[in-house]
């Protein structure tokens, strides 16, 4: 199992930055599709955006595609998405997750684990 937990969500204005973190903890010596899922209010899940651990390839939402980046530190089990011109409608809560699977693919939404969840909020 893994455990997951988020941090460096918040409030910013259109147009403004936010990295989000994710640490993670337990059984981190094999590969695991990691990934970024959202979901605002009244609206189904999104998956933003995915990074197979082993071998670093990403995968994009195109609704964020250009302005979101994931990445990875191996030596410390942490998890990143770094939002560049975010928007109104970036809002939403924001979940760490990871998958077993051996590979990931843009809009994964599947996922063996999760994290809490951090909300970001993206004011006009």
């Amino acid at each position: 199992q893994v455990q997951l937990v988020e941090s460096g969500g918040g409030s910013v204005q259109a147009g403004g930055s936010l990295r989000l973190s994710c640490a993670a903890s337990g059984d981190t010596s094999r590969s695991y599709c990691m990934g970024w899922v959202r979901q605002a209010p009244g609206k189904e899940r999104e998956g933003v955006a995915t990074i197979y651990t082993a071998n670093g390839n990403a995968y994009y939402a195109g609704s964020v595609k250009g302005r979101f980046t994931i990445s990875q530190d191996k030596t410390t089990n942490l998890l990143y998405l770094q939002m560049n011109s975010l928007k109104p409608e970036d809002t939403a809560m924001y979940y760490c997750a990871a998958d077993r699977s051996y590979d990931c693919y843009s809009g994964q939404t599947v996922f063996d684990y999760w994290g809490q969840g951090t909300q970001v909020t993206v004011s006009s």
